[in-house]
């Protein structure tokens, strides 16, 4: 029966594993992203780096096969992303001198600009997350329970809601964040992502 329990460093990989198998729109993006690194370079492994505690996976005989990832403060989060995490992709990664012109030169640059995160319209809605599971594992309300489990860690913080950014094309995704409760934040000049957003409690 999966369980969710709190982040461990030896689920590291895992993690990113499942990061790259659910990076294109819920599903895999080998295909699409060929450099396994990347999508789990942004969207997976800083958070567990930075904010461990409030990173938790739902694992199969204890091992993961779904993850939930935030960071109470935003703000601070993209500071730290500049300061601490980027310099460490910076060799692999070297920061674009040009406009992107394929899929991986898009999140190369997206990776060079954690400043993209903080935005005036969530303010009010400091908190962030990231939520993947392995297709075999949704719809089985593992989502929900594992969105339940950073809902109250980020509320025992005393952080009063968090956001979350979604490729407006993801309607499943939009689906199921609606029966959670998260409603649209309105963001102006955007419409590839949806921002959306609840209180914790």
């Amino acid at each position: 029966m999966p369980e969710i329990r709190p982040y461990r460093p030896s689920d590291r990989a895992a993690v990113a594993d499942i990061c790259v198998l659910t990076a294109d729109n819920g599903g895999d993006s080998r295909a699409l992203y060929p450099d396994l690194e990347l999508m789990p370079s942004i969207f997976a492994l800083p958070y567990v780096e930075l904010e461990p505690e409030l990173a938790f996976v739902l694992t199969d005989e204890d091992h993961p096969v779904g993850y939930i990832l935030g960071t109470a403060d935003t703000p601070t989060f993209a500071a730290r992303f500049r300061t601490e995490w980027l310099p460490r992709l910076a060799d692999r990664y070297p920061p674009p001198t040009q406009p992107p012109g394929t899929p991986t030169e898009l999140m190369i640059s997206l990776m060079h600009d954690p400043e993209r995160l903080v935005i005036p319209e969530v303010a009010a809605y400091p908190a962030h997350l990231h939520i993947d599971l392995l297709p075999q594992y949704q719809r089985s309300g593992h989502g929900r329970a594992l969105m339940t489990t950073l809902l109250d860690a980020l509320a025992t913080a005393g952080v009063p809601a968090v956001h979350l950014t979604m490729l407006t094309s993801n309607t499943k995704a939009r689906a199921f964040y609606d029966r959670l409760g998260f409603h649209h934040i309105p963001v102006p000049d955007v419409d590839v992502v949806t921002y959306l957003g609840r209180s914790t409690s």
